[in-house]
Formats: C-alpha cells, structure tokens, sequence
C-alpha cells in the first residue's frame, strides 16, 4: 500500500510512466504522466486514482501470480489452445501504436470519446465533511470524481441506444424508457461546470418554444 494519506494514487502506480513535473509560479510542483493501461485519457496527475493500482517496485510479481485451483475441485484437463494468426499490420506496430489502437476500440466499443476536466479544476479535490463533530473529512481528488461521473454519463448513453434498438420494445415503450433516461441527464446537469467543452454536458429536459 501506498504511504498515509496516498492511497492507490497514480503517482506511486507501477503504471505511471512517461512523467512530466511543472513547477508553478508558487513553485509547486505538479506531476503528470501517461497510464500503460491506458484506461483514461492522458495525462493523469499523480493524485489521480485507479481500482487497478499497483505498488511501484511490485508489477512484475503482481503479473506473476496465479490462482491456485481449489483442493475440492478437480482440474479440468487441458484442452489445447487454439491456433491464433495475427494480421501482418499488427504484428508490424509497436507498443505505442498498438495501445492507440487498443484504446480506439475500446473508447468505440462504450461509446466513449476523450473528455477534458476544466482547467480549473485540475489538481483539485472533492471534500465530504461531515455534519457531526469528530468525524474525518473525505477527500477525493477531482480528476477520479470528474472520471466517474464521466463513465455515467457513456454507460446512459449505451442504455440510450440499446432501448432505441430493442426489438421486443415498441415506440410507446421507448418513448417512456427514454424519459427516464432524460431525467437522469437532468439530475446531472449539476455537474456540467466540470466539463471543458460544451458538448461534453448532460443535456435535460429541453424546454418547447
């Protein structure tokens, strides 16, 4: 784990690479770097936060683990691995082209695009404080917050467009589900002003005339 305070930050993942520091005119320095899993879009600030953090100095024997079969279950004989052939443009790319590409597919597949925090949010944090003395504060930093509520708004429009989709729905049906799911944009808005582009918010309710 991470030293006190850390947590499971970018900036003591294995993963973090490529680093960049920026001093400020305050003199603080900021670091930012890319993620070899390249599950958000780059750069990442070192206060960032991942559910897939690795300690720094651990990588290798995290990869090397494996799974040991149960004592009560008998291991399923071997079956042999199919054959596979990959096309020659692929085995032609190296690693920064072929994550491009990897990410590409993925980003398509959730109907996902890059989205940019606003730059005044950057390097700052969402705090929880309690109503009741004596409890600690919670601090989130915005960039893991901003992700979320990014990953929300990609998952209601794949909702959206398997409704429009579905074959057993007729338009009445669609028609009331998509209500619901406009009403759930509306009851994001709030957090539009995170956005650095326009087109990136939640649109509502839109109102006639």
């Amino acid at each position: 784990m991470a030293g006190a305070g850390q947590g499971k930050r970018c900036g003591t993942c294995a993963r973090f690479v490529r680093v960049i520091e920026r001093i400020d005119e305050n003199g603080e320095v900021t670091r930012t770097g890319d993620c070899l899993l390249g599950v958000w879009p780059s750069p990442l600030y070192e206060t960032s936060t991942c559910v897939e953090w690795v300690q720094k100095g651990t990588l290798k024997s995290v990869l090397a683990l494996k799974p040991a079969p149960s004592r009560h279950v008998r291991a399923a004989p071997p079956v042999a691995a199919p054959t596979l052939t990959l096309p020659g443009d692929l085995l032609d790319m190296d690693a920064d082209e072929f994550r491009n590409v990897l990410r590409r597919v993925i980003q398509e597949e959730l109907v996902t695009t890059p989205v940019e925090l606003g730059n005044r949010w950057q390097g700052g944090e969402v705090v929880l404080k309690p109503g009741k003395e004596g409890v600690q504060e919670k601090h989130v930093p915005l960039e893991s917050f901003f992700h979320k509520i990014v990953m929300i708004r990609d998952r209601l429009r794949v909702l959206e467009q398997r409704i429009n989709a579905h074959p057993k729905l007729d338009d009445e049906e669609k028609v009331q589900m998509q209500q619901y799911v406009t009403g759930c944009y509306g009851s994001l808005t709030t957090f539009n002003v995170l956005f650095a582009d326009r087109e990136d918010q939640f649109v509502g309710q839109k109102s006639e005339g």
